[in-house]
C-alpha cells in the first residue's frame, strides 16, 4: 500500500492529513526519512515510524451516529458549518464515515477506523441494504411507485437498481414512503424522487444492513459490532 494509506490505516489521520505529515519529514522507513506519500511500503515487513515511534495497530472503532439535519459529513468546512466531527468529538483513533448523508438528510451514519469493513459496507457488490424514510410531495401515484421498484433513470447516465418501496402514511400534501436500496449513488434517494417530478420534503436513513437506528437519540453516538450490520 502507499505510505499515506499506511498511516491512515494505523489510525494516525486521514490520508489527506497524512500526506502533509509525510511531506514534513516526520516519517521514517527502516530508519531513513521518507517524504513521498505515494511510495509503496509493506507495513508487515518494514519498520515505519512517526517522530521516532513505530506505527501501531489501532483498536478497531465502530460507532453509530444519529446525524441531525444541518450537519455535514466532512472533517472541516470553510463556511463554518457544523460537521459530524463537531458532534462526535475526539476518539482514541482517527475515524471516518462510511458513505455520506447530505446536509439536509438525517439518520443513521456509521463511523469507523476499519477501512476493510468500510469497503465491505460501501461497495455495491456487497449489496448491503440501506433503508430510508422519505416524505414526498405530492403523493406519488401507483405507477410512479412502480417505477421506483423497477429502477429508473436519474440522470448523468445513471440508472438505479430495483428498490423495495412501501407506503407508510399519507399527509395533507403528500405521503411518507419507506425505501430500501442496495446502492449508494450520490444523493440517490433525492434524485429518484426528483426523476418522478416530485419533491423530497424530509429524508432520514433508518437502517444499514441489519443495524437499525432504533431509539438512538438525535445527535448521539453508540458503539456497534460489525456482525450486527452484515
Amino acid at each position: 500500500m502507499t505510505l499515506d494509506r499506511a498511516l491512515s490505516r494505523a489510525g494516525i489521520a486521514s490520508r489527506t492529513v497524512a500526506r502533509g505529515i509525510i511531506a514534513a519529514g516526520r516519517v521514517q522507513l527502516n530508519g531513513r526519512p521518507l517524504t513521498d506519500p505515494d511510495a509503496w511500503v509493506e507495513p508487515a515487513r518494514q519498520r515505519i515510524t512517526l517522530d521516532g515511534q513505530p506505527l501501531g495497530s489501532p483498536r478497531p472503532l465502530y460507532l453509530a451516529l444519529h446525524k441531525p439535519t444541518g450537519v455535514i459529513t466532512s472533517h472541516g468546512d470553510p463556511d463554518g458549518r457544523k460537521t459530524i466531527y463537531d458532534i462526535v468529538g475526539p476518539q482514541p483513533s482517527w475515524y471516518f464515515p462510511i458513505g455520506r448523508l447530505d446536509q439536509d438528510t438525517s439518520g443513521l451514519l456509521l463511523l469507523t477506523n476499519d477501512s476493510v469493513f468500510a469497503e465491505r459496507i460501501a461497495n455495491p457488490v456487497s449489496k448491503v441494504t440501506k433503508t430510508y424514510r422519505v416524505k414526498i410531495e405530492p403523493a406519488p401515484t401507483e405507477s410512479q411507485i412502480e417505477r421506483l421498484r423497477q429502477g429508473l433513470d436519474i440522470g448523468r447516465g445513471e440508472r438505479t437498481a430495483p428498490a423495495r418501496v412501501r407506503r407508510e402514511r399519507a399527509t395533507d400534501a403528500g405521503c411518507w414512503l419507506e425505501l430500501e436500496i442496495k446502492e449508494g449513488k450520490n444523493r440517490q434517494i433525492r434524485r429518484m424522487v426528483e426523476a418522478l417530478g416530485l419533491k423530497v420534503v424530509a429524508l432520514e436513513r433508518t437502517r444499514v444492513g441489519k443495524l437499525a437506528l432504533g431509539d438512538l437519540a438525535l445527535g448521539r453516538v453508540r458503539p456497534f459490532k460489525p456482525e450486527t450490520v452484515v
